[in-house]
């Protein structure tokens, strides 16, 4: 990019990420969303989430600085040189997953998830859940606390807490993962093609209640999930040379 490169600055709202934009706003300059050809996003992964998902229909690339705890999807802070880190920063692009759930009373709700679309149980007995993949049964009936379809963006997070896979970027594959799954008592789950349509039907849903959250978009009472890859969608994120999606999730398997 350019040393004219025309920046829109934005901060979550904790006080470190506020003096932040401050300070960047003073040295660098800052322009309107609507002005920018890039985006500067100052706080952690929730709030480029919230960033990503808000400026979407700008197709802007995003460059995010950590003001918060593990910032996976940021870059360190600092505040010299950002104009070459701009310059010199590697793009990555990923597709969020489309959620189309449907609750107890019939209505439908639509939305988007970069890291991870899950279900879980809302309620004191197990869920159960009947899993099709692209028209096919392919089980009748798991028994978990819930269970998510993770991108690989977000493979590193509530997927891999559940003992998911880590998944590189470019695979092109999805996970699905169960979350405390009683029967199959060993099932792990399965890897999927990115283009695979994943339906979950939720049975016994009035004694077993279950609850679908989307990036943190929730929906409760559900009676049926699908998930799949939104291909027309393109969130660009800005990385530091050698700092990437790859490496971090590479170098997340060895630590």
């Amino acid at each position: 990019m350019r040393a004219a490169t025309k920046i829109a600055f934005l901060a979550s709202d904790s006080e470190i990420a506020q003096e932040a934009l401050a300070r960047l706003g003073a040295v660098y300059g800052a322009v309107p969303l609507d002005e920018a050809e890039v985006i500067v996003a100052l706080g952690g992964d929730g709030f480029m989430l919230n960033t990503l998902h808000g400026t979407q229909a700008r197709n802007l690339p995003v460059y995010g600085m950590n003001c918060g705890t593990i910032g996976f999807l940021m870059n360190e802070y600092a505040e010299e040189g950002l104009i070459g880190r701009l310059e010199a920063a590697e793009e990555e692009v990923i597709n969020p997953l489309a959620m189309k759930a449907v609750t107890s009373g019939g209505r439908l709700h639509e939305a988007l998830a970069i890291n991870e679309v899950s279900l879980l149980r809302a309620g004191p007995q197990a869920a159960k859940l009947r899993i099709t993949i692209d028209g096919k049964v392919r089980m009748e009936e798991l028994v978990c606390d819930g269970a998510l379809v993770s991108t690989p963006a977000g493979s590193t997070a509530y997927n891999y807490s559940a003992h998911g896979p880590i998944l590189p970027i470019g695979a092109e594959v999805l996970a699905l993962t169960p979350m405390a799954a009683f029967r199959p008592r060993r099932w792990r789950g399965a890897i999927l093609p990115k283009s695979a349509h994943v339906r979950f039907d939720v049975l016994e849903a009035a004694k077993r209640p279950v609850m679908a959250d989307a990036d943190g978009k929730s929906v409760r009472d559900v009676v049926s999930v699908e998930v799949q890859s939104d291909t027309s969608i393109r969130h660009r994120i800005l990385f530091d040379p050698g700092h990437g999606l790859e490496e971090r999730l590479t170098r997340e398997q060895f630590v």
